[in-house]
C-alpha cells in the first residue's frame, strides 16, 4: 500500500533508538524526508547512517537538541522551521514508590514528556494550518487509561497527553489537519529492555523469566502476552502520519496488545 508520503517532512523526537528510530526508519522507507533528534550528536548520527544503510538513497537528516526542555526545544524549532508531520515521542520513565516522588520529579516528569509535545506542537500548528495539512501525534501509552502503581508520575504524563491531543484536534475541526495519540503497549524497546534487565537481577532471574512474570502479575489482562516490537507500534504511527488517515482525528488509538480490558 502507497502511504502518499513521498516528500512530506517529518520530524520524531527521541528517534535514535526504540519506537521513534523504528518510525524515523518506516517513514523513510514510504519516501518521507525524516529528521532525526536525539540527544547527541553521535547518536544522531548513528541513527541517520543506519537508516541511510537500510534504506540507500533515503532523505534523512538530523538535530541533537535534548527537547525534554524549553532550550531543547528551541533549538529543534530554529534548526527545522516546518514539517509536514510531527510525532512527539521523546519520553522518560521510571519505577518509584509514590510515596518516594519527589516535587522535582513530577516537574521534571510533565517537562518532558507532556511540555516537549506542547512546545514543538505549537510552533509547527501554525505551518500546517497556513498548507491546511498536517499531522500531529503524541506516542502516549497504555499507562495513561490504567495508570501504573510502580510509576504514577509517569501515568499522569500519559493521561495529559491524550488530553493535549484532543484539546489541539477541537482547534484544527475541519482542515486537513489531524492530532492523535497512540497508546503503546509494554514495548521491547531501550529503555525497556534495560528496565527488564535490573528488574531481573533485583529479582534474581534472568529477562526472560522476567518477561513471563512481568504479564503474569504485572500486565496479565495482555492479549500478546510478550512485549510488542518497535516495529509494531511504529507501524500504526507511520499509518497515522499519512494522507490515507485523513478521517481518524482526535483519537487514542491503541496499539496496546490487549493490555486495556475494554471494547472501546
Amino acid at each position: 500500500m502507497d502511504l502518499q508520503l513521498k516528500r512530506k517532512k517529518a520530524l520524531i523526537t527521541g528517534s535514535t533508538a526504540g519506537i521513534g528510530f523504528s518510525t524515523a526508519q518506516a517513514l523513510a522507507a514510504e519516501g518521507a524526508s525524516v529528521v532525526v533528534n536525539g540527544r547527541t550528536q553521535k547518536r544522531v548520527d548513528s541513527a541517520i547512517a543506519e537508516i541511510r544503510k537500510a534504506h540507500p538513497g533515503a532523505e534523512v537528516s538530523g538535530i541533537a537538541a535534548d527537547v525534554s526542555n524549553r532550550e531543547g526545544c528551541s533549538k529543534v524549532i530554529q534548526s527545522v522551521r516546518a514539517v509536514d508531520v510531527l510525532i512527539n515521542n521523546m519520553g522518560i520513565f521510571e519505577p518509584k514508590p509514590f510515596e518516594k516522588i519527589p516535587d522535582e520529579d513530577w516537574m521534571r516528569f510533565f517537562e518532558a514528556n507532556v511540555m516537549s509535545g506542547v512546545r514543538l506542537s505549537r510552533h509547527y500548528l501554525a505551518g500546517m494550518r497556513e498548507k491546511n495539512w498536517g499531522r500531529i501525534i503524541f506516542v502516549s501509552s497504555e499507562s495513561a487509561v490504567q495508570i501504573p502503581a510502580e510509576m504514577i508520575h509517569y501515568g499522569m504524563t500519559k493521561t495529559a497527553q491524550v488530553a493535549v491531543a484532543r484539546g489541539i484536534s477541537e482547534t484544527v475541526a475541519g482542515t486537513g489537519i489531524t492530532v492523535n495519540s497512540v497508546l503503546a503497549g509494554p514495548t521491547r524497546s531501550e529503555g525497556v529492555e534495560t528496565f527488564i534487565s535490573q528488574m531481573g537481577v533485583q529479582k534474581g532471574s534472568d529477562s526472560a523469566a522476567f518477561e513471563k512474570e512481568f504479564f503474569k502479575n504485572i500486565r496479565p489482562s495482555s492479549l500478546l502476552q510478550r512485549f510488542a516490537s518497535t516495529d509494531e507500534v511504529a507501524n500504526m504511527i507511520v499509518y497515522l502520519s499519512s494522507p490515507l488517515a485523513s478521517a481518524t482525528n482526535g483519537a487514542a488509538i491503541r496499539v496496546d496488545g490487549g493490555v486495556i480490558r475494554a471494547i472501546l
